[in-house]
């Protein structure tokens, strides 16, 4: 189980070292296999013999990790970034550094924005603040969130009143502009669809008077979400398409492009799917390592095997699918076993279900989609779409099996609550 003997030791292979061989094995290639991929992909020549063979053995065995010029490599023969098979640390403490930034706790802000006494020292204090809540976003309960970000809201759009730099102004239109994304994410995963609409129209128009492109593409970015959630297909296309025009260079265009390929996995154009993920991959590949990863509006690695999941599943890849579900398990779960990316491993639980319906497994499958509706941080309209492509494959296959009937009792009864 992930375990080679050095000595008479048994060491845990590391987990990069674990992905190689999951990534080889999904696809069947034999070693040589995989060495010849690599020289497909490589910007110039590799050493040539055996040697190679023999490097990517002690690879796969934990023993040599790849250097930095060949983990590109690696991570694009098997269709993904360095740093989702490589990853980087990133710790970060929200409240630590609104006190290093400014001095002041939250009690403090809240009572120097009340005295009307707004400086810079304030706004960045505000900016760490709307950082924080954003990076609460995968695992605070969706209420509390809601309620935290409408009155941090509310007392930035208060400034607007006072008297401000034009440099000010802006900083507040943008502060504003991002709650408001984050505010209109949590109503619409809560059910609340028509909330999320105004909301996000809000965070465009804030978006174009401040002139911040970044919001104004995760607001088309939103648009496409929903689409994708109420089978809107070519609806998804045209927001990214949108999103991407109007902030081509950052980092919401990764995530778009991976909506655009979900898109088109659910019209059923394969080619169309591996280019759009294909062009995700490589705008991610090229921006810089995020500091926050757990910002709900920073597309990180592990993201992105988590949208090239869902394609796969959609093409019927049952082994990527697979192979990429577990990698996400594995990323969004911290070392104390507790889950830091709840929402993306719930589906991820769906797929595992998928693949073991078609396997013919029900029982897997019934334990899988059970096991995903049972989290408390909940994005009930992705959650929702993704249970009823297994659920479909139950009733199918299924729904003479007691076992079968009593989830889709209870995915009906879950879709009529929300």
């Amino acid at each position: 189980m992930g375990l080679v003997l050095l000595g008479r030791c048994q060491v845990e292979r590391p987990a990069w070292a674990r992905r190689l061989a999951a990534e080889r094995e999904a696809r069947q290639w034999s070693q040589a296999e995989v060495v010849a991929a690599l020289r497909a992909h490589a910007p110039k020549p590799l050493p040539e013999g055996p040697s190679m063979v023999r490097q990517w053995k002690r690879r796969e065995s934990g023993e040599v990790m790849p250097s930095d010029f060949y983990q590109p490599i690696i991570a694009a023969t098997f269709g993904t970034v360095t740093h989702a098979i490589f990853p980087v640390a990133g710790l970060r403490d929200g409240n630590a550094e609104i006190v290093a930034a400014s001095g002041m706790e939250t009690l403090e802000i809240i009572s120097r924005l009340q005295a009307s006494d707004v400086d810079n020292a304030t706004l960045e204090a505000l900016r760490i603040t709307t950082d924080r809540l954003c990076s609460e976003y995968p695992y605070l309960p969706g209420t509390q969130l809601a309620a935290e970000g409408r009155q941090w809201l509310k007392r930035v759009a208060g400034l607007q009143s006072q008297r401000l730099t034009l440099a000010q102004h802006r900083e507040v239109l943008t502060l504003s502009g991002w709650l408001a994304l984050l505010i209109g994410c949590v109503d619409y995963d809560v059910g609340d669809r028509a909330a999320a609409e105004s909301t996000r129209k809000a965070a465009l128009s804030l978006a174009h008077e401040a002139g911040n492109t970044e919001i104004a593409g995760w607001a088309h970015e939103m648009r496409a979400w929903f689409a994708l959630t109420t089978g809107d297909y070519r609806g998804i296309l045209a927001a990214s398409r949108a999103g991407t025009k109007a902030a081509p260079t950052h980092g919401v265009a990764v995530q778009l492009a991976a909506q655009e390929a979900k898109g088109w996995a659910r019209l059923g154009d394969r080619r169309q799917t591996e280019v759009a993920l294909d062009r995700s991959r490589k705008l991610l590949e090229g921006m810089p390592y995020p500091e926050n990863l757990d910002h709900h509006f920073v597309v990180d690695p592990a993201k992105f095997d988590f949208y090239a999941m869902d394609c796969y599943r959609l093409l019927g890849e049952d082994r990527f699918a697979e192979n990429l579900a577990h990698e996400v398990i594995r990323a969004g779960t911290d070392f104390d076993g507790s889950e830091r990316s709840p929402m993306r491993m719930a589906e991820a639980r769906i797929t595992l279900g998928v693949v073991a319906a078609r396997q013919g497994d029900l029982d897997q499958a019934v334990n899988y989609g059970e096991w995903a509706l049972k989290g408390n941080r909940q994005s009930l309209p992705s959650l929702l779409m993704v249970s009823r492509e297994l659920a479909a494959i139950v009733n199918r296959d299924f729904a003479a099996e007691p076992t079968g009937r009593e989830y889709l009792d209870h995915l009906t009864a879950l879709s009529r609550t929300s």
